[in-house]
Order: structure tokens, then sequence, then C-alpha cells
């Protein structure tokens, strides 16, 4: 009986060990295709979509036509990285507003969650519930833990036609915000 118990295992770790190369090389692959796609962002159109805020109303991207937007999408509420961020936006916003730019955060929270999410921060800017993860799907920055998908952190910045001008898809919550509205004000400039 041990024999055979040796025998099989000998055969699976085998098998893992042909595997393993093609495996890495999927993943690689994968990984490659994402790098590619999020630097395909910059010059196109933005998806379009009809979200929520905290306060039930809806948001769609025609309606901001003639505006900059700021697009941040974020993990989860009442973490510590996204209140970082969302307060870091909350700081900036009348230079945003000055900017003639708005800014709206996207998590795939619900509208209960962003209204109290809001609250308790006293956020001034609209926070949109992507709860079937649509747009952020669009993106292609949707995470999937088995039973929990949540939006990467990365931002856009689109322009008053409609195109995105940056994609970020590395963001530091203590400096993000200050990066856009710089960003922003150099693309205006040119």
């Amino acid at each position: 009986m041990n024999t055979i118990k040796s025998k099989v295992l000998i055969v699976c770790s085998s098998l893992l060990l042909w595997s393993a190369p093609s495996l890495s090389s999927a993943q690689n692959s994968i990984f490659s295709k994402q790098n590619t796609a999020q630097k395909e962002w910059v010059g196109q159109s933005s998806p379009d979509f009809k979200l929520q805020d905290q306060n039930g109303k809806w948001h769609t991207l025609n309606q901001y036509k003639g505006k900059w937007i700021v697009l941040y999408f974020y993990p989860k509420d009442d973490t510590a990285g996204c209140t970082q961020e969302a307060n870091q936006f909350k700081s900036l916003y009348p230079q945003f507003l000055k900017s003639n730019a708005v800014v709206l955060g996207v998590s795939l929270d619900d509208v209960s969650s962003h209204q109290r999410f809001s609250q308790k921060l006293g956020l001034p800017f609209p926070i949109l519930a992507d709860e079937k993860g649509e747009l952020a799907g669009k993106f292609g920055i949707v995470r999937n833990f088995g039973i929990t998908k949540i939006a990467k952190r990365e931002s856009f910045l689109i322009n008053p036609q409609g195109a995105i001008m940056y994609h970020y898809s590395s963001v530091n919550t203590q400096t993000h915000a200050d990066q856009v509205l710089k960003d922003l004000k150099m693309a205006q400039n040119k």
C-alpha cells in the first residue's frame, strides 16, 4: 500500500514540475497584457457610465462634457488608505473646482456604504457606487478575491471632450491628489 502511495506521489510531483513553467509563462502573459492595456488608455475615449452617488443621485459621463474629470477608483470605504486618499482629494477639492474639474470617487461598495463614508469624512464630491463592477470592469481594474471583488486603486484624468489624458496605475494615497492637480494644470496649459 505504501508503495502505491509513493508512486502516486512521485507521478503527481512530476506532473506539477512539468506544468510549472507553463503556468509561469501563462501568468507572465496575463500580466504583460494587463500592462499593455493600461498604457493603451491614454488618448482613448473614457467608457461611458451611469452610477449613483452617496445621495442616490445619478451621474453619467455625458453630463460632465466641457469639464475635466478626475475618476479615481479605490478598493473599500472606511479603510485606512481609502480614507487617506479621500481626505487628500477633499483638501484640494476647491482647487480642482477652480480648474474646471470634478472629482468622482468610485468603488464597488453600495450607496449606503458610500453615504456613511462620505458623511464621516465630510466629502464635498460624489463617490459613485459601482456595485456590479461594471465601470471598473470596463477599465479592467476589478480584482477578484474569491467571493469578494474590489476595484484596484487606479485613477484616470479625463479631458472636457471625454478622452483620457492620464492613467495612474500606481497610486500613493498621501500624494496622489496633489499629483493629479499638478498634471491637470499642466495639461490645461498645453
